[in-house]
C-alpha cells in the first residue's frame, strides 16, 4: 500500500534540517519516519545511511546503503558508500569487490573518468587486483595515455609471473611494447622474462582507517572542470567525442553474458525486426570503431579517418563519430565530406558548438564567406546563452535570428569577414567563457523585464528595428483579438526578415487562434524542418511536440521528433513518444497498431541500452495486448522476459503462474511459483512471500500443489498448525483425484510436524498404504 507523500516530505524536511545542524540522531529518527511511508525510497534509504555513518553506526549504516543498492542496482552511489565503511571497518577485500562493482556501473553508464577513479581506488587497498588492473589499462590504452597503460600491463606482468603463469606475463609485456617500443621499463621487464627474473611487484596496501581517497593522484588527469577551462569549443568538443566512442567500445569489451541474453530475449519478442543483420552490422561497427580508437592515440589520422567511415558504413550512428570524422576531415582537402559529418554532428548539444565553428572555417576555406559568418553566429548563439540565467536563454536565441537573417542580405564581404575575425577570436581560445562574460559586461544594461542583449549586436551593431517594431503591434493586435490584422502585420514584418523563424511561430499562433488548425499544423512543420536544417534540435523538437498536440496521429511529425531526440542522446524522451503514440491507438481499440509501436519503442529501448525499467514497462504494456487479444502463449513469453528482467515483478510472477495453469502446464505453473516464493525468501522477504502464495491458494482452492507450498513457509514462520491444516486440505484434494501416492506423501508430511492427534493421521497413512 502506497504511504502518505504529505508525512514522507515533512519526515524528509525536518531530517534535512537536522542534518544540516549535524544532529544525526534527531535526522536518522526523521527518515526512519519517512522510510515508514515508503520502506523503498532511495532518497531516504541514502540520507539515513548517511546520518548512521556520521554516527557511526557501520553496521546498520552498511545495511541501509546495501538495500538502497538492491533497489537501484544501476546507481552507483550506495556502493560507493558501502566500499567506504567495508574499508573503515579495514574489511579491505569486500571493500575492494564492491568498488569493481562501481567501477563496472561507471563504465556502463560511459562515465570512463568514475570508472577509472574507482579501479584506482581498487588499487591502493589490493594493489594485487588483476581485474582492476587490466582494466585501467585497457581504458588508458582506448584514450590514448600510453605510458599510463604501459605501466598497468606491466603490473598485470608481474602478477601472472608471480602467479605461475608466466606466458600470460610475456603476452602482457609485448602488448605493452607495443603501445610504447621505446619504453625502456617495457622492454627490461621482456628481458628479465626470458631470464627468468621475477619482476618487482606492486607494493603492499597500507592499513588505512579513514574514507578511500577519491583518486589516485599518479593515475587521474585533471578534474574535468578544470581541464575543459583550458579547451577551446572545438577541443573541448574533440575530448568528449573521444571519451565517448572509447567509452563505446569498453562497454563493448566489458559487458557480461547475462545482458547480451537478455538482449537475445528481447530480440525474440521483436518479430521482423531484423535484429540478425543489426547484430552482424553491430560486429562490424565495433571492429572498425575499436581499430580508430586505438589508430586515433597514436595520432594515424589517415587511417583514423579509413576506420571510422567504415564503422559509420556498417551502421554507426552516433554525434561522436560524426564530430571526430569531420573535425578530421577540415584539416585536409576532404572540406565537403568534413562539412556533411559536422552537419550531423551539430544537432547534439555536447557538439554544437565546436561543429558550428568547425563550419564556420571550412566555409572561409572554400570562400563562402557568407555561410561562414552564419555558422560563427549560431555558434556565438550558443556561446552567449549559456552565460545567462537559464530562464532567458529561450528569448536570447530568439533575439539572434533577425541577426544572422541580416547577414542573409548582407552584401559588404568585408564586414562578414571582419564578423568572422571578431567571433573566432573571442570564442576559438582557451578560458573562452571568461572572454565572452567580459564582452557581456560590455553591453549596455536594459531595464527590469527586458530581453537580454545578444553578445552580436554589440559586434554587428545590427538592431532589426524593423522586424521589432512589428512584432510589438502584433502582440498588441493579437490582444485585442484583432487576429486579421495582426496577420497582416506579420505578413508586413517578412518583408524585411522572411527566413526569421519567430515570426513565422507568432503566425502559427495565429492560425491556432482563429482555430484553423491545419494550416497552423502545416506552418509549425515547416519551421520546425528549417531549425533542423540550422542544426538547431531542440527548437525543432519543441515544435514538432505542438504539432504532435494538435494533431496526435501525425506520424511524419512523431517520427521526425524520435529521430531528432535520438540525434541529441535523449532515448528515453524518445520512446516516451512511441508509448504515447501507442496509447492513442490504444484508445482508438486498434490493438494491432499499439503493439506494433510499443515493439518499436522495445526496439528502440534496446538499441539504446536504456534504464530497464523502460523495457519492463514496454513489455507490461505489449502483455496486456496480449492478454485481452487471447493470445496467452505470446504473453507468456512476455511475462517471462520480464521476469527475467525485473525478478521482483510480483504482477509479471502471478501471470506467468496463472497462464501456465491456463494452458494446462500445471508443472510449470508450480515451478514458477516455487522460484518466486524461493526468490522473495532469499531475499529476507518471507512474509511477502507468505502472502503471495496465500493469496494464490485463495484463487486456486482446487490445486493441491500450492497448498503445499503454503504449508512449506507456514513451517518455516513457526505457525505449525495452520501448516497442518493446508496439508490435510491438499490430502483430500489430492485423494478425491485419486492420486494416492501423493496422498500418503503428504499424510507423512503432517507426521513429521508432530500434529497432537498423531494416531489418527498414522491410521489414515496405514489404510492408505494398504488400500
Amino acid at each position: 500500500m502506497a504511504g502518505n507523500t504529505e508525512r514522507f516530505q515533512q519526515a524528509m524536511n525536518k531530517g534535512h534540517s537536522a542534518a544540516w545542524d549535524q544532529a544525526w540522531n534527531e535526522a536518522a529518527d526523521f527518515y526512519r519516519q519517512a522510510l515508514e511511508e515508503f520502506p523503498d525510497n532511495t532518497k531516504a534509504l541514502t540520507s539515513l545511511g548517511l546520518a548512521l555513518y556520521q554516527l557511526q553506526a557501520n553496521e546498520e549504516a552498511l545495511k541501509v546503503y546495501r538495500q538502497a543498492a538492491a533497489i537501484s542496482p544501476s546507481d552507483p552511489m550506495p556502493l560507493e558508500k558501502v566500499a567506504e565503511i567495508y574499508e573503515k571497518m579495514n574489511n579491505l577485500n569486500q571493500a575492494a569487490e564492491t568498488l569493481l562493482a562501481v567501477a563496472e556501473l561507471y563504465a556502463r553508464a560511459r562515465d570512463i573518468n568514475k570508472a577509472i577513479e574507482a579501479w584506482s581506488n581498487v588499487i591502493i587497498i589490493k594493489p594485487e587486483s588483476v581485474l582492476a588492473r587490466s582494466r585501467l589499462a585497457l581504458v588508458y590504452e582506448h584514450l590514448g595515455r600510453k605510458q599510463q597503460a604501459v605501466n598497468e600491463y606491466l603490473v598485470v606482468a608481474s602478477l601472472f609471473q608471480h602467479g605461475g603463469e608466466v606466458h600470460k606475463a610475456v603476452q602482457a609485456v609485448t602488448h605493452a611494447i607495443q603501445l610504447v617500443p621505446e619504453s625502456a621499463e617495457a622492454n627490461q621487464a621482456l628481458a628479465m622474462l626470458k631470464m627468468g627474473q621475477l619482476l618487482p611487484k606492486p607494493p603492499r596496501a597500507r592499513g588505512m582507517t579513514g574514507p578511500l581517497p577519491t583518486s589516485a593522484p599518479q593515475q587521474i588527469e585533471a578534474p574535468k572542470e578544470a581541464r575543459d577551462a583550458n579547451l577551446d569549443p572545438i577541443a573541448e568538443a574533440k575530448h568528449k567525442a573521444l571519451a565517448t566512442l572509447a567509452g563505446i567500445v569498453f562497454e563493448e569489451t566489458s559487458e557480461d553474458q547475462e545482458t547480451q541474453a537478455a538482449r537475445r530475449g528481447l530480440g525474440a519478442i521483436v518479430k521482423g525486426t531484423g535484429m540478425l543483420s543489426v547484430q552482424s552490422d553491430h560486429t562490424k561497427i565495433m571492429l572498425h570503431l575499436s581499430q580508430a580508437v586505438d589508430l586515433q592515440s597514436r595520432d594515424e589520422t589517415a587511417k583514423v579517418v579509413g576506420e571510422l567511415e567504415r564503422a559509420i558504413e556498417a551502421g554507426l550512428d552516433h554525434a561522436a563519430a560524426y564530430y571526430d570524422l569531420g573535425l578530421l576531415l577540415s584539416s585536409g582537402e576532404r572540406l565537403e565530406s568534413a562539412a556533411r559529418n559536422l552537419q550531423r554532428s551539430v544537432r547534439h548539444p555536447d557538439f554544437a558548438m565546436g561543429s558550428r565553428l568547425l563550419l564556420g572555417q571550412i566555409h572561409e576555406k572554400m570562400g563562402r564567406t557568407k555561410e561562414a559568418t552564419i555558422e560563427y553566429l549560431e555558434a556565438l548563439k550558443i556561446a552567449d546563452s549559456m552565460l545567462i540565467p537559464s530562464g532567458q536563454a529561450d528569448e536570447l536565441r530568439q533575439l539572434y535570428e533577425p541577426i544572422i537573417e541580416a547577414q542573409n542580405i548582407q552584401s559588404n564581404t568585408d564586414v562578414q569577414k571582419r564578423l568572422c575575425e571578431n567571433i573566432a577570436g573571442l570564442l576559438i581560445r582557451s578560458k573562452w567563457q571568461e572572454q565572452v562574460d567580459r564582452a557581456r559586461q560590455q553591453l549596455p544594461k536594459g531595464g527590469d523585464g527586458s530581453p537580454p542583449m545578444p553578445l552580436a549586436e554589440f559586434l554587428t551593431e545590427a538592431r532589426s528595428s524593423q522586424v521589432v517594431e512589428s512584432i510589438a503591434h502584433i502582440h498588441q493586435m493579437a490582444r485585442a483579438g484583432q487576429y486579421r490584422t495582426a496577420m497582416e502585420e506579420a505578413f508586413h514584418a517578412l518583408q524585411f526578415a522572411p527566413t526569421y523563424l519567430s515570426l513565422h511561430i507568432y503566425m502559427g499562433d495565429l492560425l491556432i487562434q482563429q482555430n484553423r488548425i491545419p494550416e497552423a499544423v502545416e506552418k509549425f512543420t515547416v519551421v520546425a524542418q528549417s531549425y533542423s536544417v540550422r542544426g538547431e534540435s531542440k527548437r525543432s523538437s519543441d515544435l514538432l511536440r505542438r504539432v504532435i498536440d494538435l494533431s496526435p496521429m501525425d506520424m511524419r511529425a512523431r517520427n521526425r521528433l524520435i529521430e531528432q531526440l535520438m540525434a541529441q542522446g535523449r532515448p528515453d524522451e524518445a520512446i516516451g513518444e512511441y508509448l504515447k503514440l501507442a496509447d492513442v491507438y490504444y484508445s482508438l481499440a486498434d490493438l494491432a497498431m499499439a503493439r506494433k509501436t510499443y515493439q518499436l519503442a522495445l526496439k528502440l529501448a534496446q538499441e539504446a541500452n536504456v534504464n530497464k525499467a523502460w523495457k519492463v514497462k514496454v513489455l507490461h504494456r505489449m502483455a496486456d495486448i496480449d492478454l485481452q487479444s487471447l493470445d496467452w502463449r505470446q504473453a507468456l513469453r512476455v511475462f517471462e522476459q520480464i521476469r527475467n528482467f525485473q525478478p521482483d515483478d510480483e504482477k509479471a510472477r502471478a501471470a506467468s503462474i496463472d497462464l501456465n495453469l491456463r494452458l494446462g502446464q500445471e508443472a510449470q505453473a508450480m515451478v514458477e511459483l516455487d522460484n518466486y516464493a524461493a526468490f522473495l525468501v532469499n531475499n529476507k522477504q518471507s512474509e511477502q512471500a507468505l502472502r503471495f502464495v496465500e493469496h494464490f491458494v485463495s484463487e486456486n482452492t482446487r490445486l493441491p500443489g500450492p497448498r503445499r507450498r503454503l504449508a512449506d513457509l507456514l513451517r518455516q514462520s513457526g505457525r505449525i498448525a495452520e501448516a497442518i491444516e493446508q496439508l490435510d486440505i491438499a490430502g483430500d484434494i489430492l485423494l478425491e483425484k485419486g492420486d494416492k501416492a501423493s496422498a500418503i506423501e503428504t499424510v507423512m508430511a503432517i507426521l513429521a510436524l508432530n500434529p497432537p492427534n498423531a494416531i489418527e493421521y498414522q491410521a489414515v497413512l496405514t489404510r492408505l498404504r494398504q488400500g
